[in-house]
């Protein structure tokens, strides 16, 4: 057991018992769902309940379906799970989180209401830290899926993370802006305020100076539509890439703009711009995009051949994977963190959530994103490598650049 994550393990014993009480859960996804929130219950089934705690409204909005796609694809799969010697079905309980903090806060409520074991969950590092506190206070554990904040975990030890974190991804993506461009100079560009934006800029910038580069950097207000400005001023500055690890209704407006004006600069993105939303905004365009992700087609046949005829059979999943079978990296990740959920629940012998919290931090999994395991300080994912990644424009789709590991 992990020292920092079984700090509050007594107290959250007590508190677990006595605070869960049922109420409804908003839903998003594929036509399965409604099948799966009920179909347990109603065959006298023993059931066991995961919290999805994503965004399907909001500026997060296509990323968290996408993620969720993931998760029930993995449930449409395997949708039981030995317990303590017995079957449960799973059911998928969801709580749209709409993409803003505090809209985050009454997802999580809704979920400890629903009494689920435990909770994945959340695309969006700031919704995914605003809600740590409600499922601690529940003894409720998440594992963050693509949430890459490193303030997710820390001093939340109920939360555990599947993914790579920022410190991991800036200093990756610095190292490719250095390594495939011979970049010297990079413009850096985020959200004012934005806790996401803001971190991954200071470790590119760190790990890009540390290569003896330079770096010029800028903020935009909230629901800001116009940076012409912004990339006009990376040309003159002399930039020879841009670092935007913006949201993706920031980043599909900047793919367009820069297209418009002709800018040859090569725009660098972290897993938000994993979306086939910014291969349609750079379709037919000589924009040059480089994103790094947790997953590329190809890694596993087997899952991309299952999940690619699930999603084609579903109008609804495939109008949330953004009207194709394009794999994003965070359907992958979902995918994953499912099979974790499942391999705590069987760890744990109950679907007692303290229980759950205490199995966790020696949970393994082998995934098509990898092996994940957690580490014995905040629960976060041992992680060495990211794949990068390049919008093919003519042919709109994804294309395997390189597997960049931090030095």
């Amino acid at each position: 057991m992990n020292w920092n994550k079984a700090l509050s393990l007594g107290l959250a014993g007590v508190m677990a018992a006595g605070m869960l009480t049922g109420c409804s859960v908003s839903s998003t996804g594929g036509a399965q769902q409604d099948a799966q929130q009920t179909g347990g219950g109603s065959t006298g089934d023993k059931v066991v309940k995961i919290g999805i705690f994503e965004p399907s409204t909001g500026d997060s909005g296509a990323g968290g379906k996408q993620e969720t796609l993931g998760m029930q694809y993995g449930n449409y799969e395997t949708p039981t799970v030995e317990i303590g010697g017995e079957t449960y079905q799973v059911e998928l309980v969801y709580a749209d989180n709409g993409s803003t903090t505090d809209k985050a806060v009454s997802a999580a409520s809704k979920l400890v209401d629903e009494e689920v074991s435990l909770v994945l969950g959340s695309y969006g590092s700031s919704v995914s830290i605003a809600a740590a506190p409600t499922f601690a206070d529940a003894g409720i554990p998440a594992i963050g899926v693509t949430c890459t904040n490193p303030n997710v975990t820390a001093g939340n030890p109920y939360y555990f993370r599947a993914c790579f974190m920022d410190s991991f991804q800036g200093t990756v993506l610095a190292n490719f802006a250095a390594d495939k461009f011979s970049a010297t100079k990079a413009y850096c560009l985020g959200e004012l305020g934005n806790e996401y934006d803001q971190g991954l800029i200071e470790y590119f910038t760190k790990g890009f100076e540390a290569k003896g580069g330079t770096v010029v950097a800028d903020s935009f207000p909230t629901n800001n539509s116009d940076f012409t400005s912004y990339l006009n001023k990376a040309k003159n500055e002399g930039a020879q890439v841009i670092f935007c690890p913006v949201s993706l209704a920031y980043s599909t407006q900047i793919i367009k703009q820069a297209a418009s004006m002709g800018l040859d600069i090569p725009l660098l993105g972290s897993d938000t711009l994993d979306s086939n939303k910014v291969l349609e905004a750079a379709s037919g365009t000589d924009v040059q995009v480089y994103v790094s992700t947790f997953y590329q087609e190809g890694g596993s046949q087997e899952f991309d051949d299952g999940i690619k005829a699930w999603i084609n059979s579903d109008s609804t999943a495939k109008t949330n994977n953004g009207g194709n079978d394009t794999i994003s990296g965070l359907t992958a990740m979902g995918y994953d963190a499912y099979y974790m959920a499942l391999e705590a629940l069987k760890a744990a012998g109950s679907t007692d959530p303290q229980a759950v919290y205490e199995a966790l931090p020696n949970v393994t999994w082998s995934g098509v994103t990898g092996d994940i395991a957690f580490d014995d300080v905040n629960g976060d994912a041992i992680r060495d490598t990211a794949f990068i990644k390049t919008a093919d424009t003519a042919n709109d789709a994804w294309v395997l650049e390189t597997v960049q590991k931090a030095d």
